[in-house]
């Protein structure tokens, strides 16, 4: 079998499998978010907080606690590391450094899980499943609850009310996050990947010498950091290496976990707006760009350039071998549509163009289909732009799902998608001008750019993901990159929440003959114009310097 016709041939089985989950799935975590009803081990969880989950609350309220809740669990998680050298389960590992501790915390807890460290050479049990695998599944959790609150938004009228954060957050993490880990775990474990808690040991002789490696519970926690667009690893190969991804078919399996609940959620959108056809319109546009950027990526990779990629089949440097272009295509676009940040090869070996897909999938906002939540609401927002620009088109107010969309309405849009790239061009710009940034990159010219310009992308954007060839673990990338993930998280939180505020307590519209039909395929083709035009042109300037004069110069 060719490469291209098995790298296809795996696509097309994982467009299958998430077409079969798609609407169980969503019409599950429709149900959840939608029950009065409370498990009881949930009411242990908030008889501990001290919470009351039938209190309804409006954005500010609902805000306070997702800032709260997400301040307590990065102080949590730096002071974890910061004591890890006395804690049980450390196999030997010494305590983090303050710059390094501040911005894996910050990193965890904005559902980046960006990594300046290597995990089997700094952290021990203990950080692992206590505070790092923890937060896999509670910031996936904010992130949901984030996204459903926007949904109640344009669901509910007359009231600011948006539910309750203590139970979505509850919710997310005990009905749909753990549960289908759980699975996931059995199915990586069963593929090959460790699960086990032994220490450090030798294996093998190799030139002379051993080799050391160690244990851990990797499959759990390799099923929470796809299934919940996470991405930090156990491993510094991350995704590529045989104990998180023994095979093709876990590999497969792992990008399944990445797209599954971020396309699911435009189903469970579509439920509780009372509208499935309003789902399948967002659901449309998020297909339409992740078919788009794998097929680019795909037809990138392999791009034959002399006799050495056709002998390989393909642009093989930096590809695991076990899954080929094909399947390390397939992951890097899901990986860098969505907030995940798990690796199956190193993105800074791929050809310029491709590198530079990776990048601009980030740079989009991750919304096709996105992060655990991130990713719809982000779409929402989008779409929000894209009735606005359809308005002004026309002449006649824009309207979406029923509410109006005013000055209030689309200064909050506008303020959202202003933020990251803010975040990541102003970032860039500093640290490029700074003499000690030249120490960190391994390349100069314009591959040495885009290593600085994906750095700050990817913590801005909360993926992760590196592009391999920069030494972030100094001062000054630990903290600002650390800056850049927790403002680039929480900042559009911010405005997320005020514009669901602002739309619940709003009249119902009426539709007319004059109304624009954003159920239909028109509305899919203009939405996917705005993301591509809106987002992505405000990066091409730095594209131009970084990736795409690479790609031209090859």
């Amino acid at each position: 079998m060719s490469p291209v016709l098995s790298g296809v041939l795996q696509f097309l089985a994982l467009f299958v499998a998430l077409g079969l989950a798609y609407r169980p799935l969503g019409d599950y975590m429709a149900r959840v978010y939608s029950s009065d009803k409370h498990l009881r081990v949930e009411k242990w969880i908030y008889k501990a907080i001290g919470a009351n989950p039938s209190t309804e609350m409006r954005w500010p309220a609902y805000l306070r606690g997702v800032l709260a809740f997400s301040a307590v669990s990065v102080l949590f998680l730096y002071l974890m590391q910061r004591v890890q050298g006395s804690l049980p389960g450390s196999l030997g590992f010494s305590s983090i450094d303050p710059f390094q501790a501040f911005n894996t915390a910050a990193s965890f807890v904005a559902n980046t899980n960006w990594q300046s460290y290597s995990g089997e050479q700094a952290m021990g049990h203990v950080v692992q499943t206590g505070g790092l695998a923890v937060q896999n599944f509670v910031s996936a959790a904010v992130g949901i609850a984030v996204a459903v609150a926007l949904v109640r938004g344009f669901a509910r009228s007359r009231t600011g009310e948006l539910g309750n954060f203590w139970s979505d957050l509850v919710r997310g993490t005990v009905r749909i996050l753990i549960p289908i880990s759980v699975i996931g775990a059995v199915v990586l474990v069963a593929c090959g990947a460790i699960q086990n808690f032994a220490g450090i040991h030798e294996v093998g002789q190799f030139l002379g010498g051993s080799q050391q490696w160690n244990g851990g519970a990797v499959a759990s926690q390799e099923a929470i950091k796809e299934l919940g667009t996470n991405g930090g690893g156990y491993f510094n190969a991350n995704s590529a290496h045989p104990f998180e991804n023994p095979n093709g078919f876990s590999n497969l399996f792992e990008v399944f976990l990445i797209l599954v609940i971020p396309f699911a959620l435009t189903r469970t959108f579509g439920r509780m707006v009372g509208s499935l056809k309003q789902g399948y319109a967002i659901l449309a546009t998020m297909v339409t760009i992740w078919v788009g950027f794998t097929a680019l990526m795909m037809w990138t990779e392999f791009a034959h350039h002399g006799p050495a990629f056709d002998i390989a089949g393909g642009a093989m440097e930096g590809k695991e071998t076990r899954f080929g272009i094909g399947g390390t295509s397939i992951f890097a676009v899901a990986t860098t549509l969505t907030s995940t940040g798990a690796v199956d090869g190193f993105h800074s070996s791929f050809t310029g163009f491709g590198g530079g897909i990776a990048m601009l999938g980030m740079q989009l906002g991750e919304i096709a289909p996105g992060g655990t939540g991130s990713g719809l609401y982000g779409m929402l927002i989008m779409a929000i732009i894209a009735v606005f620009i359809a308005g002004l088109m026309v002449g006649r107010t824009p309207e979406y799902l029923g509410k109006k969309i005013g000055t209030r309405e689309i200064k909050f849009a506008a303020c959202y998608i202003l933020v990251t790239p803010a975040l990541v061009l102003v970032f860039t710009a500093i640290a490029m001008a700074m003499p000690s940034t030249l120490t960190s990159m391994t390349n100069s010219g314009a591959h040495g750019f885009s290593e600085v310009l994906y750095a700050y992308t990817s913590g801005a954007n909360n993926n992760g993901s590196a592009f391999a060839g920069l030494n972030a673990n100094t001062p000054w990338f630990n903290t600002t990159i650390g800056l850049a993930m927790l403002l680039g998280r929480f900042v559009p939180m911010v405005f997320v929440l005020a514009l669901a505020g602002s739309l619940a307590e709003q009249n119902p519209i009426p539709e007319t003959a004059g109304t624009l039909r954003t159920n239909k395929p028109l509305f899919t083709g203009l939405l996917v114009g705005t993301v591509m035009i809106v987002a992505g042109l405000t990066y091409f300037p730095a594209l131009a310097l970084g990736p795409l004069a690479e790609g031209l110069a090859s």
